[in-house]
């Protein structure tokens, strides 16, 4: 069938929307009507080359939408079922297995490098094919086959508009903290950066009764936003926070932070490195001032979470008022996906979000 996606041609390029043909979903594949999708500094990051993704490609991975058709061999979804999508993984690992598949050996191919199976479906330009099934959906568009590990199956009275970011971003930050770091009631914790990620820590800290819970920015709308989803302190400069903190969850990526981050941590402190960090960084961290003091440093990708456990979870914080997504959602017309994308690159938008629906 034919569909509209936003197509990026090369590395820099732009999001141009044109029409491409989708095939029917192959073995282990899962047709979606996108409804909404959320913007994600990593496509961003994807587009500007950064990381191996297949040009010409379609990026987007924080779909939401309602299932149109299944592939042979998909049970437990069918047409007709509302859903959220994440990132996507092998299911058979250890890591699967320990409902950890953020850190399953296939990520990058599987999220990065749009690998397809034998007789799976892809996207076509013509007689050309288009990189696609990056993170497992590839949701710039009205249409898009995923793969039942991720795919959740949600309540159909949900807003999709509000709820698409919790399939990467969203989850990233509170499964940080509730899952990865496991805050405990009156535990400290400093926030570096207040975008999406950053802002689902916050909220995440104070849904797991943190006392108190810092919050770095420079951007002063931002940390506004913070104190109203639970910061009790915020800065504009790290020389501004006073430790030290039982845990530290940097998302800006920036590796001059990490060593005065250190320095922060309590006894027995950890830090959590989140962010979309430049390859290859020189860190001048003082090993004696982690050993001598018990303290942790740990790498997470997309919160350290399965998100077929944890997305229901968070749709009950929601539902319960303690994840107000409406605070950090601006939605966006499809065809103006230049414009949300430059809101967020700005700072202006947290999370910038597409209705791929006109009367959406």
């Amino acid at each position: 069938m034919d569909i509209q996606a936003a197509v990026t041609e090369a590395a820099g390029g732009s999001f141009r929307i044109e029409r491409l043909r989708i095939d029917s979903p192959g073995p282990d594949q899962v047709l979606v009507r996108i409804v909404a999708c959320g913007i994600c500094h990593t496509d961003m990051v994807m587009r500007d080359g950064a990381l191996p993704v297949p040009f010409p490609a379609v990026f987007g991975h924080e779909g939401a939408g309602v299932v149109a058709a299944v592939g042979p061999g998909v049970t437990g979804l069918a047409p007709g079922d509302t859903v959220l999508l994440s990132f996507d993984s092998c299911g058979a690992c250890p890591a699967c297995h320990d409902h950890q598949p953020g850190y399953c050996p296939e990520f990058f191919p599987r999220n990065f490098l749009g690998v397809l199976g034998p007789e799976q479906g892809g996207l076509w330009r013509g007689g050309e094919r288009i990189g696609s099934n990056i993170f497992g959906q590839s949701a710039f568009a009205t249409h898009a086959l995923a793969h039942p590990r991720n795919v959740v199956k949600v309540d159909a009275d949900l807003p999709l508009h509000l709820l698409a970011p919790l399939g990467c971003g969203i989850q990233t930050g509170a499964g940080t903290v509730l899952e990865t770091l496991k805050v405990g009631a009156g535990q400290s914790i400093a926030v570096f950066g207040a975008g999406a990620v950053g802002l689902a820590a916050v909220m995440a800290a104070a849904i797991a009764g943190a006392g108190r819970i810092a919050l770095l920015d420079r951007h002063a709308h931002r940390l506004d936003l913070g104190r109203e989803l639970g910061a009790t302190d915020t800065a504009t400069s790290l020389d501004a926070l006073a430790g030290p903190f039982d845990h530290i969850v940097d998302t800006t990526g920036v590796p001059a932070l990490l060593g005065p981050a250190v320095d922060l941590l309590a006894t027995r402190g950890t830090l959590a490195l989140v962010g979309a960090y430049p390859s290859d960084p020189r860190l001048t961290i003082d090993a004696s001032a982690i050993m001598s003091l018990g303290r942790h440093i740990v790498g997470v990708v997309e919160g350290g979470i399965d998100p077929q456990r944890f997305l229901p979870a968070l749709i009950a914080h929601y539902r319960a008022g303690r994840l107000p997504m409406e605070k950090l959602v601006r939605t966006y017309p499809f065809t103006a996906i230049a414009q949300a994308v430059q809101d967020s690159e700005s700072g202006t938008v947290i999370k910038p979000v597409l209705l791929m629906e006109q009367d959406a």
